[in-house]
């Protein structure tokens, strides 16, 4: 019989909150670590299994985590929505800002489409041990590879992409101004790799970044861009699957529910943090090398 503790709760929360946002899969992780852990607690936290209460947690928990991201860009969003609103008042996009409004527009159509089409499916057939640990070490593949097929430098170094300097320049501004140079195509090709992220072990933030710098962002950019593409995409499946939290089956895991959501909301808002100055001058090789020996080493682990 699967229950929630608290403790589960909680450390399943500081879990989501860091790996949804680090390029290393969130879901992934939340099915291996049980499974390695064994015992009750896999019992506890498996997706797959039937009147399980930990899917409903770990929608919650996203939940939090995105509002993590918008309290960090706050200044950020209320600026988008304001030249999304002034763009159909106006029927212009002639500012950055109206630019990157409607760039996160068209770039969250095709995966909003995809998850609403093979979300369930994929996560039924793929939602266990063996192949999130396969997933977990293709992602570590797939940051290798962008990091060298990447072109120019790093952070704000990048060529091509310079900014007002001095001391007034405002950083974040100037790194949505890069961002809205653009292209709506390649904005689209960009949002639609979180179409991956479907796969458990595959890091929305990772495939994200990784085809943001193939398109020409340095890692500051890329990694700003996926956070501000992936905080609706979270509100809206969170959204959309939250009346399963309301079901009468659901009311004992409430509580535990409240303290692993204040556990990701702390853990997401200081993650982001910490990558956001960390991409400004660093890469993702750290992530994919990690991504691969532990997905190897935990389909050794399971299979051997």
């Amino acid at each position: 019989m699967s229950s929630l503790t608290y403790l589960e709760s909680v450390g399943v929360g500081l879990l989501q909150g860091v790996t949804e946002l680090f390029p290393v899969s969130s879901l992934g992780h939340s099915i291996l670590i049980p499974a390695l852990i064994g015992g009750q607690t896999k019992a506890d936290l498996d997706v797959t299994a039937d009147g399980s209460p930990y899917l409903s947690v770990l929608v919650g928990l996203h939940l939090a985590t995105a509002l993590a991201l918008v309290v960090f860009f706050r200044r950020d969003w209320i600026r988008i929505i304001r030249g999304l609103f002034s763009s159909i008042r106006k029927r212009e996009i002639a500012s950055p800002d109206q630019k990157l409004a409607w760039l996160l527009v068209v770039s969250t159509i095709p995966v909003g489409v995809a998850g609403l089409a093979l979300d369930r499916l994929l996560r039924d057939a793929l939602g266990k041990p063996t192949p999130a640990a396969a997933f977990l070490a293709l992602n570590g593949l797939v940051l290798l590879g962008a990091e060298r097929l990447k072109r120019g430098g790093t952070g704000r170094r990048r060529a091509g992409h310079s900014a007002a300097t001095g001391p007034d320049a405002d950083p974040e501004l100037a790194s949505d101004l890069r961002i809205s140079r653009l292209s709506y195509r390649q904005g689209v090709w960009i949002g639609a790799a979180q179409i991956l992220a479907l796969f458990p072990g595959i890091s929305r933030s990772g495939v994200t970044m990784s085809a943001g710098v193939l398109r020409g962002l340095g890692h500051e950019d890329a990694a700003r861009f996926s956070f501000l593409l992936a905080t609706p995409v979270i509100l809206a499946a969170s959204v959309l699957k939250l009346p399963e939290l309301l079901k009468p089956e659901n009311a004992g895991v409430r509580g535990p529910l409240l303290a692993g959501s204040l556990a990701a909301f702390l853990a997401g808002y200081v993650s982001v943090r910490f990558l956001t100055k960390y991409f400004e001058s660093r890469s993702m090789t750290p992530f994919a090398i990690y991504c691969t020996v532990a997905g190897l080493g935990c389909l050794a682990w399971l299979n051997l």
